[in-house]
C-alpha cells in the first residue's frame, strides 16, 4: 500500500509499504477514504519530537470498513466508520469511566494511545490506503447513510471537533459566557464553533494570521488580530475592562509572539490576563513533557514560567489534556447528521495522498490560506 511515511525533520515520502493487516482477532481493517493532517502533525514534522524514522503518520482518519477479525461483533465489512485519534480498549479504568485518551492497555508504561505519533504506541497511521483499527468494536464509530455526502464533515470528528468541543468543556462554556480563545487554527475555530453551538454570548479568537482569523469572523466570532501584541487589552476592551468568562488555549508549546519569536509560556500568561477573576481555562493545545528542539531552557523540560501568582490572586481554575474524543465523537456526528454542524467550513484544500509532500510543506510554513488539509488516498 502507499503511506506517508516520516523521514526525519521536514523529510516525509509517499511510499509503498507494506500492506496494514488484521493482526488480533479484536482487529477491523479500514479502506482509508479522507485523512486530514493536523497541526499536532506538524511537531512531528519539524523534528520536535523523538517519532522514529519510517513511522506512517496521520490520526484523523475515517474509511470503508473491509475485513474484521474473528472477535468483532458490531461492526460489520461495508460500514463507513470514523476513527478516534485515541485508541481504546474500552474496559480499563479510564475508558470504563470514558477517559480514553488515557487508555490504560493500549501503549503499557503510558496513560494513552493513538495512531501515527510519537510516544503514542507502535500504531501505525492513516495517512495511508488502509489501516489497522485495534479494538475495532470500541474504536469505531459508524457513521449513517449520508456519510458519503457529508465525508469532510464526519472526518472531522476523528479529532480536531471533538477536540475544540473538548477544550470549552474543559473550560465550563456554558450559554451566555464570554469566552477568549487563543489560536485560530483549526482546533481553536473548532473551540469556537463549538463555544457558538453552545450559546456562548461573545467569542473572541486571537491570533496573527488574517486568513484564520477571517474564518472565525465566519462563524460569528469576533477576530482578534495579535500583530501588534495587543490581544490582552483588545479582549478587555470587549468585555469592559471584566475579562472572558472562559479562555481556550489552542496554541500550545510552539505558540509565538507577535514578531513570530518562539515564546512557550504567551498564550497561557495571555490568558491568566484575559480571563477574569474566578474564570476558567481549559488547554487542549499541545505541551510535551520534553522538547529538546527548544531555544527556551525551561521549555526543553516540558516547563514554562508561568503567571501562578496572578492566576491564584484570580481565583481561576484550569484543567488540561488531549480530548477523549469517544466522549463526544456520537453526539457531533448526530448534530451533522441534522444538518445543525457543518465543520468543513475550516478545510481549504482537499489533495490526493500522493500530495501530502508538498502539503506538508505549505501547511508547516503557514502559507496563507493553507487552514485545514485533507488527504484522499
Amino acid at each position: 500500500m502507499k503511506a506517508l511515511v516520516y523521514n526525519g525533520p521536514r523529510d516525509v515520502n509517499v511510499l509503498e509499504v507494506p500492506d496494514a493487516k488484521i493482526e488480533r482477532s479484536t482487529d477491523v481493517l479500514v479502506k482509508i477514504t479522507t485523512t486530514n493532517i493536523c497541526g499536532s502533525d506538524l511537531h512531528m514534522y519539524e523534528g520536535r519530537t523523538d517519532v522514529e524514522k519510517g513511522k506512517i503518520l496521520g490520526h484523523e482518519n475515517m474509511g470503508v470498513v473491509i475485513e474484521v477479525g474473528q472477535a468483532v461483533d458490531r461492526i460489520k465489512v461495508g460500514d463507513r466508520v470514523c476513527l478516534p485519534f485515541n485508541i481504546g480498549c474500552g474496559f480499563c479504568k479510564n475508558c470504563e469511566r470514558g477517559l480514553t485518551g488515557f487508555c490504560l492497555t493500549v501503549n503499557p508504561g503510558t496513560a494513552g494511545g493513538a495512531y501515527g505519533f510519537a510516544g503514542m504506541g507502535p500504531y501505525s497511521g492513516g495517512q495511508a490506503e488502509y489501516l489497522r483499527v485495534p479494538y475495532g468494536d470500541f474504536n469505531c464509530l459508524r457513521l449513517p447513510p449520508d456519510a458519503e455526502e457529508k465525508e469532510n464533515d464526519y472526518v472531522m470528528l476523528s479529532d480536531i471537533f471533538p477536540t475544540g468541543y473538548h477544550a470549552t468543556e474543559l473550560a465550563g462554556v456554558k450559554a451566555g459566557d464570554t469566552v477568549a480563545i487563543y489560536g485560530a487554527g483549526p482546533v481553536g475555530l473548532m473551540a469556537a464553533y463549538s463555544a457558538r453551538l453552545k450559546g456562548a454570548s461573545k467569542i473572541m479568537v486571537v491570533d496573527t494570521h488574517k486568513d484564520r482569523l477571517a474564518l472565525a469572523e465566519k462563524i460569528g466570532a469576533i477576530a482578534i488580530d495579535n500583530g501588534e501584541g495587543t490581544a490582552v487589552e483588545q479582549i478587555l476592551e470587549h468585555t469592559k475592562g471584566k475579562g472572558a468568562d472562559r479562555g481556550c488555549e489552542c496554541v500550545g508549546y510552539q505558540c509565538c509572539d507577535h514578531h513570530n519569536h518562539e515564546v512557550p509560556n504567551l498564550t497561557m500568561n495571555s490568558l491568566v490576563s484575559s480571563v477574569g477573576a474566578t474564570g476558567t481555562i481549559g488547554v487542549v493545545g499541545v505541551f510535551l513533557a520534553k522538547d529538546p528542539g527548544a531555544k527556551d531552557a525551561l521549555a526543553k523540560q516540558g516547563q514554562i514560567a508561568f503567571d501562578f501568582g496572578k492566576f491564584w490572586m484570580k481565583g481561576q481554575k484550569m484543567a488540561t489534556g488531549q480530548a477523549n474524543v469517544k466522549a463526544y465523537n456520537r453526539n457531533l456526528r448526530d448534530l451533522i447528521a441534522a444538518d445543525i454542524a457543518k465543520p468543513s467550513f475550516i478545510i481549504s484544500h482537499e489533495l490526493p495522498l500522493s500530495k501530502a509532500k508538498d502539503a506538508y510543506k505549505n501547511f508547516d510554513a503557514r502559507e496563507a490560506g493553507w487552514t485545514k488539509v485533507v488527504l484522499k488516498p
